[in-house]
């Protein structure tokens, strides 16, 4: 699999950069982000990891909100991996309650806004809790025709590789479908997001730079963008930031660009 090229930038921070948004052709329809460095964001001032994870919900409206006004039609969260289990007891129990913490805080402004609400993950160990917040405000969205915030929660890549590639097996075992037309296509139709674009540009805030399973089906031209930065530190003007950023990529996907007269 080939990946886009990557930046990473410690800082991020530019005036100038922030002029480019006169071309909305530029704006990524889909991004995608890993919200990384709540606990280290916490321990750096002293607090337990899970006050970073309480600031990052404040993150989360504020990006929201200028993702919609600068024109990106899908953001995608990484909230809770299926890696993310092997933490601490008391960090997932409430890790799993800020989805409905969230919920509850800002649904009514999600639907004022247009915004709709999706969720893509394994529903099976989730707290029912949990669920009924995200199936909650899925409900009561739906009809929303604006920004898509698409919540990853129990995610993992491999295990939704794996299970897309169990169902067209289980449907060739059952002659429902040839071998033979197994393509890309096909198997895309079987992921977890197959009513969404894939994603044009990742955002890895915390300064890691992988991609933590995250999507990797999708993500095989996404650009990427890291950033030092903890994800309660990330502001609008960090978005737009790495928004400019994307805008500067040449995407070919394989092949080149085509010259025109002048150029070299």
């Amino acid at each position: 699999m080939m990946l886009g090229k990557f930046s990473f930038l410690k800082n991020g921070k530019s005036e100038k950069k922030e002029q480019v948004f006169s071309d909305a052709h530029r704006v990524p329809e889909h991004v995608a982000i890993i919200m990384d460095g709540n606990g280290r964001w916490a321990q750096r001032r002293g607090l337990p990891r899970i006050a970073g994870h309480r600031e990052a919900l404040k993150t989360i409206k504020k990006i929201t909100n200028e993702a919609q006004r600068l024109g990106v039609k899908v953001l995608t969260l990484y909230a809770f991996s299926t890696e993310n289990w092997k933490r601490p007891k008391t960090e997932v129990e409430f890790l799993m309650k800020l989805p409905e913490q969230f919920l509850n805080s800002y649904l009514v402004e999600l639907i004022e806004n247009n915004v709709q609400v999706r969720v893509m993950g394994d529903m099976a160990r989730i707290p029912a809790h949990t669920i009924r917040a995200v199936n909650q405000a899925i409900e009561k969205t739906k009809k929303n025709s604006g920004l898509v915030l698409n919540f990853a929660l129990n995610y993992g890549s491999h295990a939704e590789i794996v299970e897309a590639v169990r169902s067209l097996v289980r449907d060739a075992l059952d002659h429902k479908i040839e071998p033979d037309s197994i393509d890309e296509q096909l198997l895309s139709e079987r992921m977890l997001s197959p009513l969404l674009p894939d994603p044009d540009l990742l955002i890895r805030t915390g300064g890691e730079i992988r991609l933590s399973n995250f999507m990797l089906w999708q993500m095989a031209y996404t650009e990427l963008y890291f950033t030092e930065i903890y994800w309660p530190d990330f502001s609008e003007s960090d978005l737009r930031t790495a928004i400019f950023e994307f805008s500067t990529r040449q995407r070919r996907y394989g092949g080149i660009k085509e010259e025109r007269n002048g150029d070299k």
